[in-house]
């Protein structure tokens, strides 16, 4: 599978890096493909635009404007047109932001698996985020026991 990455980039601190890179050795080590948007920040834009869009936000909202909605444009195609199904964690920054819950809302509209990850108390997470999902795990030690089990049962059909 083609497992797209979906959680908080924007106000994570660390931009949601740590837990992909641990997610993707542990996809890898499954035989899954990954995309990790929080890696791809070229996407399709200009080198002015990379290095500028955030300071866009404060000084030139158009040209900000302009230039996310390429980011969504982007990251919304990969999800369409070329992933098998998500992985997405939720935490307290995920709640911050908006693109999450698109590319979620996005998944469950074209009927792609939602893995769904968080260690938040379920009555805490938006009904929205929980009907998107088509699982939801505690933990990624959990997410992977049921992806290896997944893994073993589609190889015994094959």
């Amino acid at each position: 599978m083609l497992i797209y990455l979906c959680g908080a980039i924007e106000y994570s601190p660390d931009h949601g890096k740590a837990w992909r890179a641990e997610v993707t050795r542990s996809l890898h080590q499954l035989g899954h493909h990954v995309y990790d948007p929080a890696l791809d920040e070229k996407k399709d834009l200009t080198d002015l635009e990379v290095r500028e869009f955030r300071g866009w936000k404060q000084t030139d909202l158009p040209r900000f404007q302009e230039t996310i909605r390429k980011i969504i444009q982007y990251d919304l195609d990969w999800i369409e047109e070329r992933c098998d199904a998500l992985v997405a964690y939720w935490d307290e920054y995920s709640c911050k932001g908006a693109g999450t819950q698109g590319e979620l809302t996005v998944a469950y509209r074209r009927g792609i698996p939602v893995y769904l990850v968080t260690a938040l108390p379920i009555e805490q997470v938006s009904g929205w985020i929980l009907g998107c999902a088509s699982q939801v795990f505690p933990n990624f030690e959990e997410l992977h026991k049921y992806l290896a089990g997944k893994r073993s049962r589609e190889l015994t059909l094959a």
